[in-house]
C-alpha cells in the first residue's frame, strides 16, 4: 500500500497566529460573511479561540459596546470573571499596563459562606461581592469602571442582571457568554433586554470561559 503523504503548511512560529487570522478571514469571505468593522476583531478572536465559525452569527453587540469596553479599559477598568479559567486567560500584563486588574471571587471564603447561608450558587454570590466593591455610587466617585466577563455560570449572569435592574451596579460592559444547557439561553436573553448597559452576548448555548477571556483580550489588543 502506498504511503499517504500528509502535507503540512510551513509557517514560522511567530507567524502562526497571523496565518490563523488570515485563514479565518478567507473562510468567512468564502462563506459570504461580511463583519461589522467595529466588531470584527472580537468576532475573529472568538473564532480563533474555538475554531467555531458560528460566532460570526451568534455574537450580539449592543450599539457601541466595543468602544465602551475599550474606553473602560483605557481608563484602567476592573474585569470581573465568574471562573478562574477566564481570569487566567485574560492578558493581565496588558491590563495592568493600562492601570486595570482582573478579579475572580469564586473561591473567596466570604463568597462561599454567603452562598451557603443564602442557598445560592457561589457564582451568584460572587456577583453580589463585585456589586459591593464596584457599586454604582462608588463609580461616580473615584472607583474603577468595571467589565463583567461571564463565561460559565448562568446564575452569575442572572444575578448580575438583577443587580443592574436594582441600580446596585452599572457596568461599563457585560460580556455574557456562559455555555451549557440549564438556564443558559434565558440568562443571555435577559442581558439582551438591557437598554442602557453595553453588552456582548453569545446567543444560544455556545460560549465558555475561554470565549469570555478571548473577548476581553480582543478589546485589550485594540488599545
Amino acid at each position: 500500500m502506498e504511503e499517504q503523504k500528509i502535507r503540512l503548511e510551513e509557517v514560522l512560529p511567530a507567524e502562526i497566529e497571523k496565518r490563523s487570522f488570515e485563514i479565518i478571514g478567507e473562510e468567512l469571505a468564502a462563506a459570504g460573511k461580511k463583519l461589522d468593522p467595529e466588531n470584527e476583531l472580537v468576532i475573529k478572536r472568538a473564532i480563533h479561540t474555538t475554531a467555531d465559525f458560528d460566532y460570526a452569527d451568534n455574537l450580539v453587540f449592543s450599539p457601541g459596546a466595543v468602544q465602551s469596553g475599550i474606553g473602560a479599559l483605557r481608563s484602567g477598568a476592573a474585569v470581573v470573571t465568574d471562573t478562574r479559567m477566564a481570569w487566567s486567560g485574560i492578558n493581565k500584563e496588558r491590563l495592568k499596563s493600562l492601570g486595570g486588574e482582573a478579579f475572580c471571587f469564586m473561591a473567596d471564603e466570604d463568597v462561599k459562606e454567603a452562598a451557603r447561608m443564602q442557598g445560592i450558587t457561589r457564582a451568584a454570590a460572587s456577583m453580589d461581592k463585585a456589586a459591593r466593591m464596584f457599586s454604582a455610587d462608588q463609580q461616580q466617585g473615584e472607583q474603577w469602571p468595571v467589565i463583567f466577563a461571564v463565561g460559565n455560570a448562568p446564575t452569575a449572569l442572572v444575578r448580575l442582571y438583577e443587580l443592574i435592574r436594582e441600580g446596585a451596579i452599572r457596568p461599563a460592559l457585560v460580556i455574557g457568554v456562559p455555555v451549557g444547557f440549564v438556564n443558559v439561553i434565558p440568562s443571555k436573553e435577559m442581558i439582551l433586554t438591557l437598554e442602557d448597559i453595553p453588552f456582548i452576548v453569545a446567543r444560544g448555548r455556545k460560549g465558555g470561559s475561554n470565549v469570555a477571556a478571548a473577548i476581553c483580550n480582543a478589546l485589550l489588543y485594540q488599545i
